[in-house]
């Protein structure tokens, strides 16, 4: 049974693994993170855990029974009890509700374990299965977001008030 687990070092590989396999399927609804990010994995990866060390950012993956990643679910920009939350999920789970569940369960853990109480996604419209994930897991819209926040692309900003832990 997939578990979704705070990011460490060692989960490095497998990352990157999940990256490289999924790249086209990414690419087809969101902006491609672009040959520099491959090529420099691992000083990003590091620069990631420093960044949830400091407690600016949560990183999360779903890892399946063989440690493989299925998805990774992040808090970013975490202030004021508050965060941005991101996703993305193999392709070869996508349509099964994978997302759905793992966002309503970092919902919970966003508030038991991070003590937030408004999580944030912003989704081009052209990803309309982002858009379902997040409707079906709580989420409101919340006003049209800046295009320069969506590799350029026109879409919208979702909000989820959390319940006290």
């Amino acid at each position: 049974m997939p578990e979704l687990k705070r990011l460490h070092a060692g989960h490095a590989p497998a990352v990157l693994a999940f990256e490289l396999a999924n790249r086209a399927y990414f690419a087809a609804s969101i902006t491609d993170r672009g040959d520099e990010y491959f090529a420099h994995f691992a000083d990003r990866y590091r620069a990631l855990l420093a960044e949830q060390e400091a407690g600016i950012c949560a990183f999360h993956v779903l890892v399946d029974e063989d440690d493989s990643v299925l998805g990774r679910f992040n808090l970013v920009d975490i202030e004021d009890h508050t965060a941005i939350l991101g996703y993305r999920v193999a392709e070869h789970v996508t349509g099964r509700g994978v997302a759905t569940a793992t966002v309503r369960e970092l919902c919970r853990l966003s508030a038991a374990r991070y003590g937030l109480r408004t999580l944030r996604a912003a989704t081009a419209h052209r990803n309309a299965a982002s858009r379902r994930v997040l409707i079906k897991a709580g989420f409101a819209p919340e006003g049209p977001a800046d295009p320069a926040d969506l590799g350029g692309e026109p879409g919208t900003w979702y909000r989820r008030d959390l319940l006290p832990h």
